[in-house]
């Protein structure tokens, strides 16, 4: 009866909330439920296990579960999914709650769920899904997460023999949890276009997650994530993957997997791997290529974190990141040493205060590689922060990039910002920022003349 009453009054705060601001507590009603009845989750009825997929990892959660229940969707399943990004325990509450009869019932075949990593083994204890996905387990939040092997131990108490483990075949840790499971399948993405190799002075590789001796990588599809194996015993890349991304195409977005195209919306190689997981999970649900091939055409992310602008005539290309780990950030990177056009690039990463203790995390930006925009035609760059402007500044420098064509503002005034961007001569115009800045500049770029 406790459960039935806690259902109800959530159900009622839901409606209560939902009538006074639709833009806000997307989770308000879970947080209730989870304070009166810690295990709420686990009383609901209905939910088939074997049809409950858990999405997790350090980067791509939320475009993978976007995707992935998207794709379901348009092969006409029914799916109930925290597409907010509300992916802690409060979060999954408020999905059940939002797809549940007064009964506490759940009215959908499929349940799709973004779990944050930290959460995933007190989620799954009292909803024991019967398939997950992990995306990547790298360095991320470090004043809450510590290093990824705090993460990876997590995790291993989570896996059981009870569920399916679809893993990125190109990432160490992850993958290193494979024997935890009852059955694992990996997805690759096969040698491309953007394939690259290291060789950089600041280059660091990684222990095996299985007996701690040096990771050896052979090639580079993303930051830490290719080809590899260990120096030491047989922890490496799986020649049998059951999906196999080939022949990436770029520029007309698609590729080849099993002999057949897929056309996709989203083409850069952070997609490519959730494109690849989305198949693996798909096809072992027993869903048609061909279906899972049509939501791969109509796909658009509510999560993307890149748009186009503009301000007073100048086109502004917006990247914005959490950041909070060295791959958000060379992505961003990759895609701005893409443009091969002259450009300007305004920097800004701040202090995270997120929670305590608050931190200014420079030392992912030695992770990355900044080289390849140093060598394209960049007219000039603008790096401000309180915190981190100079460390920007820095790096930026040690990457090849010209001293005197660097600004540093040392202040989070953004009037500042905006003035330098009025003094640039050239209309292509980058900005890379965390989460922090972003709402103000976009009001300021629309006061401006956004379009």
């Amino acid at each position: 009866m406790k459960f039935l009453i806690t259902l109800w009054l959530s159900k009622m705060a839901a409606v209560i909330v939902s009538i006074i601001d639709k833009n806000r507590g997307t989770n308000y009603s879970g947080k209730i439920a989870v304070k009166l009845m810690p295990d709420f989750v686990k009383h609901f009825k209905g939910i088939d296990y074997n049809k409950t997929i858990f999405v997790t990892g350090t980067n791509g959660k939320s475009t993978t579960t976007n995707l992935l229940a998207h794709t379901l969707k348009t092969a006409g399943k029914r799916v109930a999914c925290n597409l907010e990004g509300a992916n802690m325990m409060t979060g999954v509450a408020t999905t059940l709650i939002k797809n549940s009869s007064l009964l506490g019932r759940f009215n959908k075949e499929y349940l799709v769920l973004e779990i944050d990593e930290r959460s995933l083994l007190a989620i799954r204890k009292v909803l024991p899904a019967g398939h997950m996905g992990i995306t990547n387990l790298q360095k991320d939040q470090v004043q809450r997460n510590g290093d990824p092997d705090f993460i990876f131990r997590k995790f291993e108490q989570a896996i059981g023999r009870d569920m399916t483990l679809y893993l990125n075949n190109h990432e160490p840790r992850s993958k290193a949890l494979e024997d935890r499971a009852g059955k694992s399948l990996y997805f690759s993405v096969n040698e491309n276009s953007k394939t690259y190799t290291k060789g950089d002075f600041y280059d660091v590789t990684l222990p095996c997650p299985k007996c701690s001796h040096p990771i050896k990588y052979d090639t580079f599809n993303l930051a830490n994530i290719g080809v590899f194996h260990c120096t030491n015993c047989d922890h490496a890349t799986s020649k049998t993957p059951a999906v196999t991304v080939n022949e990436v195409n770029f520029d007309e977005k698609y590729f080849t997997e099993s002999g057949k195209k897929w056309e996709i919306t989203y083409n850069t190689p952070f997609y490519i791997y959730n494109y690849a997981m989305c198949i693996a999970i798909c096809r072992n649900l027993k869903v048609e290529d061909e279906k899972i091939a049509n939501g791969f055409k109509t796909f658009l992310n509510p999560a993307e974190r890149r748009e186009k602008l503009t301000y007073k005539g100048k086109k502004i290309h917006y990247l914005r990141m959490k950041q909070e780990n060295p791959e958000t950030l060379q992505s961003a990177l990759d895609t701005i040493a893409e443009d091969k056009s002259e450009k300007a690039i305004f920097m800004g990463m701040y202090e995270v205060k997120d929670f305590l203790p608050h931190y200014s995390n420079t030392f992912y930006f030695f992770d990355c590689d900044f080289a390849p925009i140093a060598k394209t035609p960049v007219q000039r760059y603008v790096v401000f922060s309180s915190t981190v402007s100079y460390d920007t500044a820095n790096r930026i420098r040690y990457a090849g990039g010209e001293s005197d064509k660097i600004t540093v503002l040392d202040t989070e005034d953004l009037t500042l910002v905006l003035n330098e961007l009025e003094k640039t001569e050239t209309d292509n115009i980058y900005f890379l920022t965390g989460m922090k800045p972003y709402k103000k500049l976009k009001e300021y770029f629309a006061a401006g003349g956004n379009e």
